[in-house]
């Protein structure tokens, strides 16, 4: 799996039509996060059909990238997402994208898309294997 970085307008309607073409196509949309500065924007998207996905972004001429997803289990609380994002980068992992994906409990499940999901991997270790599935 995947996630998509989409590049986008900020103006009203980019994100929509981005999701409505995805759901026409069937496509489900589990994981999402954008934002947005001056003119420029981006949406990053984790769906259930990489392929799929792909085809319609294609359709549809849209600027995106696509990039590896590394999904741990976070305790909530002050500082348990710092600490992870610190691991990656003292690993040499660059985050290009951080997306929630369930809250149960006390659990946070956190997809962080990466330029390098062996080294990420390698440097989340015990958040991987306390709960949650590296993609």
């Amino acid at each position: 799996m995947r996630a998509f970085i989409v590049e986008l307008q900020n103006q009203p309607g980019s994100v929509a039509a981005v999701c409505e073409a995805l759901g026409e196509r069937g496509i489900n949309i589990s994981g999402v996060a954008g934002m947005t500065w001056d003119g420029d924007g981006a949406v990053g998207m984790i769906t259930n059909d990489d392929a799929g996905t792909r085809t319609v972004l294609d359709a549809r001429s849209e600027n995106y990238r696509e990039v590896d997803l590394v999904v741990v289990g976070l305790t909530d609380r002050p500082g348990s997402l710092g600490e992870a994002a610190r691991r990656l980068a003292d690993g040499g992992v660059n985050i290009e994208a951080v997306m929630p994906t369930s809250v149960l409990g006390n659990r946070v499940t956190v997809a962080f898309a990466v330029n390098d999901a062996a080294k990420a991997r390698e440097a989340l270790g015990d958040l991987i294997a306390a709960g949650s599935t590296a993609i």
